[in-house]
């Protein structure tokens, strides 16, 4: 199953529940008493009638339009920028009857034009160790984001190390130290409790005495007590400057799907935090709408380097704004 394939179907599937009643609020008819077992292409399979596609065209109105917003907003995307492509979906075509093909095309191409500046790679740089901070909520998915994003730079012909920076959590340095394995990356550890940003500094001497090209550096992200994990990492960027002044080269932050509205809010508290010049979402395969992404986009125009919706090592890909829109709204084209 292609990467797309596994996006759309986890996105559909997730996406199941904010049609329940749908039917009855846009629809000229109460759903079948069968509706539970009707296949639901997507966000807005029912927007236009029972999820068939063969169903007569409609007329977009100031009805639909508010119908779709809120289903828009239903899916975490956020009350302005639910608000913006619905009314983009408007221009020249208030009045018109649609097709729900029609319908889906058109909001997959409203919400790609807003990803599309944002659907970045990871930038790879000449210097070598390429410092990457990886920071993020405890629970978020840095540690196996890091794992993943390290067995990819090594299938690629990199060399890798990683520093367990979060010092704090004996599970992340296990879990990072079983990722190093599979990846054959080494992966520098130091005793719990210990100092980070000593270990950042061992850490960056070691890539710099094997000729690495990448260094990933995990971080702890207990955001109960914000002062002093700023502190925390202003410190490891203190540390490893004296070994590189450009360094870190990336910030990443990754984000946790499932969380929705509230990855705005840590967006905003981790670019005061570190100077944040990428993002990276997980947990697409669970109760994640998706839409969340748009709104981030739209809001904060950082970079998304990737995406991962499992556990696997190709279940992490760089973000594709025309295939995520399509999965998001169910659209085959």
């Amino acid at each position: 199953m292609s990467f797309f394939a596994k996006l759309k179907s986890r996105l559909v599937r997730s996406s199941e529940k904010l049609d329940e009643g749908l039917a009855a609020i846009v629809t000229e008819a109460p759903p079948p008493a069968d509706a539970e077992a009707t296949a639901r292409p997507g966000l807005f399979g029912r927007i236009l009638g029972r999820g068939d596609e063969a169903a007569p065209r409609r007329v977009l109105d100031a009805a639909m339009l508010e119908s779709l917003e809120d289903l828009l907003i239903a899916a975490d995307m956020g009350v302005s920028t639910a608000a913006r492509v619905t009314a983009n979906l408007a221009e020249g075509r208030i009045g018109k009857r649609l097709s729900l093909p029609e319908i889906k095309s058109a909001l997959a191409a409203e919400i790609a034009r807003i990803m599309a500046p944002v659907a970045r790679p990871l930038p790879l740089y000449p210097q070598r160790p390429q410092v990457v901070l990886v920071v993020g909520v405890n629970g978020s998915g840095k540690t196996t984001t890091i794992g993943k994003l390290a067995a990819q730079l090594s299938a690629a012909g990199k060399t890798v190390v990683i520093a367990a920076g979060d010092t704090f959590r004996a599970a992340a340095v296990e879990q990072l130290q079983i990722w190093g394995q599979r990846a054959g990356v080494p992966v520098l550890t130091a005793p719990e409790g210990s100092d980070p940003a000593s270990l950042a500094f061992d850490a960056m001497t070691r890539a710099q005495a094997d000729g690495a090209d990448l260094l990933l550096i995990d971080t702890a992200g207990r955001l109960q007590n914000r002062a002093d994990l700023m502190e925390e990492l202003a410190k490891i960027v203190r540390v490893i400057r004296k070994k590189d002044p450009s360094a870190p080269h990336n910030t990443l932050l990754v984000l946790d799907a499932t969380t929705g509205q509230n990855a705005l809010n840590q967006v905003e508290i981790f670019r005061k935090l570190a100077d944040v010049s990428g993002l990276v979402m997980t947990k697409l395969d669970g109760t994640a709408k998706g839409g969340v992404l748009v709104a981030l986009a739209d809001r904060f125009g950082l970079p998304i380097h990737a995406i991962g919706i499992g556990e696997q090592i190709d279940d992490l890909a760089a973000f594709d704004p025309d295939d995520f829109a399509r999965a998001l709204v169910g659209s085959e084209s």
